[in-house]
């Protein structure tokens, strides 16, 4: 449980970092900031290995760089299904999903696979 907390608020984290950085995206109040990482996790378990299946053919094709269409197309998604978070358009979105991505993948670094905090690295 731990780590679900500790994932959903570095999601929210990376959220509220994208709204400050990139143009177009927009959150109303704390409640929409942690609805909407909450979303945008579930969006990520769920849709997102459905969608990257049906698309893998062009997704090789680009050698990948179509997993940046599908992120930026999840991001929108979930501003779709939330009153409070507005996405400005598909620049917008991409600018979004990078930030969230790139905090999240930074966080990756310190949290466990037990959802603890804790610095991953090469032992001696």
């Amino acid at each position: 449980m731990t780590g679900f907390i500790l994932r959903w608020i570095v999601g929210a984290l990376g959220l509220w970092l994208a709204s400050r950085i990139v143009p177009g995206i927009h959150i109303r109040g704390l409640e929409t900031l942690l609805l909407a990482a909450l979303l945008l996790g579930l969006v990520n378990a769920i849709v997102r290995p459905v969608v990257v299946f049906l698309t893998l053919p062009l997704t090789l094709v680009t050698l990948g760089l179509f997993l940046l269409v599908i992120n930026a197309a999840l991001f929108w998604l979930v501003s779709v299904f939330l009153s409070g978070f507005v996405v400005h358009g598909f620049m917008a979105a991409l600018g979004g999903a990078i930030v969230t991505g790139l905090v999240s993948w930074f966080a990756s670094g310190f949290i466990g696979a037990a959802g603890k905090i804790e610095r991953i690295g090469q032992r001696r």
